[in-house]
């Protein structure tokens, strides 16, 4: 639910994962083939996951991070793994880039540079996002939603960002 002001977009998990469906099917849609999909860590990874098991492919991970001061609600510098994880020894062939959202563009601008520059087995990359903001510098190939008042996304299992073990304990009487 967006806000009246436009600056918070509330998600519920139905809605969630409704949106990763609709990006199943936009990308189905396309026609293309790819042969793994290769997620961005933290916020590609429930989508990745999706994809993965939807269209039976397996799934890069690449760990990617930038918000991480304030509950994550503050970009920081962008750190950037150096290596992926990938059930198959190195990716290679047609890759679908997948994150969460293209928010400024930085990281998937920066992140789409180092896999072309230092992956060369990759022979086709295109990138799919949920949400696509209209101040991002980055265009994916795939997007379900554009977001021209540029909101703060809140996702549904945000709630774990400020939950400890202790807090848990206490919720779970144990």
């Amino acid at each position: 639910m967006l806000t009246e002001d436009g600056k918070h977009l509330y998600v519920s998990y139905d809605e969630y994962h409704n949106l990763i469906e609709k990006l199943a099917l936009t990308i189905h849609q396309s026609g293309w083939q790819f042969d793994t999909i290769l997620c961005l860590a933290r916020g590609g990874m429930r989508p990745g996951d999706i994809l993965s098991r939807i269209f039976d492919k397996p799934l890069a991970i690449m760990s990617t991070s930038s918000y991480r001061a304030d509950a994550g609600t503050v970009q920081g510098n962008l750190d950037i793994a150096r290596f992926i994880t990938t059930p198959k020894g190195e990716i290679a062939g047609k890759v679908l880039l997948v994150d969460d959202l293209a928010d400024s563009g930085k990281t998937l601008n920066a992140v789409i540079h180092q896999l072309r520059n230092n992956y060369q087995p990759i022979t086709e990359l295109r990138s799919a996002v949920i949400w696509t903001k209209g101040v991002s510098t980055f265009q994916p190939d795939y997007s379900v939603e554009q977001l021209p008042t540029n909101p703060w996304i809140h996702q549904p299992f945000e709630s774990y960002d400020n939950l400890n073990p202790t807090q848990l304990m206490e919720k779970w009487k144990i």
